[in-house]
């Protein structure tokens, strides 16, 4: 699943005892190697960010889970 500017993205530790690094996708950037988000993370600042494989979880903000499906033609 690719984020989109509003949904959140979850980083869970490669760290035993370490806490998830959470934040909201402020933008979307697609590379020829792959998806890059900017990020405000939840401590305040920004970065960009690749995810690896696995690594990363994307919730959608709350207007897109809301939102109906769209129809196929």
């Amino acid at each position: 699943m690719v984020g989109k500017a509003g949904d959140r993205i979850i980083i869970e530790s490669e760290k035993v005892g370490h806490a998830a690094r959470a934040g909201e996708i402020l933008e979307v950037v697609e590379t020829p190697f792959g998806v890059d988000y900017r990020v405000r993370w939840d401590d305040g600042h920004e970065s960009s960010f690749r995810p690896h494989a696995g690594s990363a979880r994307i919730e959608p903000s709350s207007e897109r889970a809301a939102a109906p499906p769209p129809r196929a033609s």
